[in-house]
């Protein structure tokens, strides 16, 4: 009988020639268990999905009850289905009254999708501007904002219209213009390796979009729902984007994602034509469900008021003279080598014992620290003490 390692070599479409071939059965809070009970420190909770850690017993519980009540019962925005009502309105309630508009997806890639399209029929222009070394996911137009020759080699040709200016650089906006439907942001850049914009970098650039009336997209797909240390990274600015993208983390482990806007611009989809945007699942009765279960646990605990505390801890604990820089905000955190062979070796070793980590698409030479927010002090001790130990390891190993 084969294997679940072989089956899924055979059966499962292959993103690398070299899969990590971990073979998990359970996972609660921070922690992901293989058959033979050995368990893992998930120090990427899923790539920014588990912000409320694996199985949370609130949103476990609000998906078994939603899931008896009712599943997919039409394409999205048809039916007042109360998932999606609820979520939606307890979203309304945290943001700021100009986001108050939900378009519930299925993932990040869709929100951006959705995105792209609303401010080219809001503003009536063609033009998007983007950040260098960005990610904004992996379809077609979403990839169209992505720079790199290496990860779009042999999908193009992209959509046209898109210019690229670098993340934190004043004089880069001048290539915003009159023509400019929409510029797409990370306030931290993800996948560049954890790259935190400065205050007045992202004052100058709401200014400049409102000069030119292009609307300013955040992209908070990684940085939202707790992770930079307020509920929204863009809360650390003073600037409130025209709309705002959300995914990863705000299903507490289940597929969905949002673009999210005021009334006035969302309504643009509804006519000339109607049904301007749609989709099939997203907004399911169970990812709201689950949603509103995370958020709630965010805002109603102590969740989100101890991640900087928690980040800092990291960043005083992670000290060696082979790490170049500790780079990031709350628990999104980026942790530099000389380069990726030996990031690579390290994260390898890691893994071996028990902690799972991962480098960055855009910065090879970075671990990356993005746990679940519910990591307690002494988790955290004890993740820093094993990445330490195989610090040491790895180095000894070159010396040699």
């Amino acid at each position: 009988m084969l294997t679940q390692r072989q089956l899924f070599l055979q059966h499962n479409a292959q993103t690398s020639p070299t899969p990590l071939l971990l073979e998990f059965v359970s996972a609660k809070g921070i922690y992901i268990y293989n058959a033979e009970g050995k368990k893992y420190m998930d120090l990427i909770a899923g790539i920014g999905v588990s912000n409320v850690g694996h199985c949370h017993p609130a949103v476990v519980k609000a998906i078994q009850q939603q899931a008896e009540t009712y599943m997919h019962l039409m394409v999205y925005g048809e039916y007042v289905q109360n998932p999606q009502v609820n979520f939606a309105k307890a979203l309304a309630d945290v943001l700021p009254e100009s986001l108050s508009s939900t378009y519930f997806v299925n993932s990040g890639a869709e929100a951006v999708e959705g995105a792209m399209k609303l401010a080219k029929r809001y503003t009536g222009k063609k033009g998007f501007v983007a950040c260098k070394n960005a990610y904004h996911g992996s379809t077609q137009g979403a990839e169209s904002l992505m720079e790199s020759d290496f990860y779009s080699n042999g999908y193009g040709p992209f959509l046209p219209h898109v210019s690229f200016i670098e993340h934190n650089n004043p004089a880069d906006l001048e290539k915003i213009t009159d023509e400019t439907a929409a510029v797409f942001i990370e306030p931290i850049q993800g996948e560049a390796g954890i790259r935190v914009a400065d205050l007045a970098y992202m004052q100058a650039l709401k200014a400049r979009c409102e000069a030119v009336g292009a609307l300013l997209i955040f992209d908070e797909i990684q940085s939202g729902f707790g992770r930079s240390g307020k509920l929204f990274a863009f809360e650390h600015y003073n600037v409130v984007p025209d709309v705002l993208l959300l995914a990863k983390g705000i299903g507490g482990g289940m597929p969905i994602g949002a673009f999210i806007s005021s009334l006035e611009i969302m309504s643009v989809l509804s006519n000339n034509p109607i049904l301007g945007h749609m989709t099939t699942f997203g907004g399911h009765p169970v990812c709201c469900a689950a949603g509103l279960a995370t958020l709630n646990t965010l805002i109603e605990g102590d969740v989100v008021r101890q991640v900087e505390e928690k980040g800092q801890l990291f960043k005083h604990l992670l000290q060696h003279p082979a790490i170049k820089e500790i780079r990031g905000k709350g628990l999104m955190l980026a942790v530099e080598f000389e380069d990726f062979e030996t990031n690579k070796q390290i994260i390898d070793a890691c893994i071996e014992d028990g902690v799972i980590s991962d480098w960055f698409l855009h910065c090879s030479n970075s671990m990356r620290i993005a746990p679940p927010l519910i990591i307690t002090k002494e988790e955290i001790e004890a993740a820093c003490n094993i990445i330490l130990k195989n610090v040491n390891s790895v180095l000894q190993l070159k010396a040699q």
